[in-house]
């Protein structure tokens, strides 16, 4: 790391391609060079993934009433990937009624941060 520049290479997953782009970083975490990226999107996601890195969520909250114990559900958008384990941690004390229908919204606007918990699955009462 001469000169306070660092480099990291990222597997790229915004197409099937996977390429390994490597970039190079200055002492203030600036992006000085980008390179190994085949296509734009690339650069997006490696950009993305330094600045603010993402992840969807898929988890399970538990189902009362119903024929099934749990309903998986997910974050349909991607949430800051510093907070997935936080939001895990608070997903066990959802619990929910059935009957569950696929696309029902099972926590809204998470700590005021427009983060959404939705059912992935279908659980009908018991």
């Amino acid at each position: 790391m001469a000169n306070n520049y660092a480099t990291r290479t990222d597997i790229c997953l915004r197409c099937p391609r996977g390429c390994a782009i490597e970039t190079i970083q200055g002492p203030e975490g600036e992006i000085l060079k980008i390179s190994g990226n085949q296509c734009k999107l690339g650069i997006e996601y490696v950009t993305q993934e330094i600045s603010d890195p993402r992840r969807i969520l898929p988890t399970s909250v538990r189902v009362t009433n119903g024929t099934r114990p749990l309903v998986p559900v997910w974050t349909p958008e991607p949430i800051p990937k510093r907070l997935l384990m936080e939001l895990a941690e608070a997903s066990r004390e959802i619990v929910v009624e059935a009957p569950v229908h696929v696309g029902d919204v099972v926590l809204d606007n998470w700590k005021n941060l427009g983060i959404r918990l939705v059912a992935d699955g279908e659980v009908p009462h018991n």
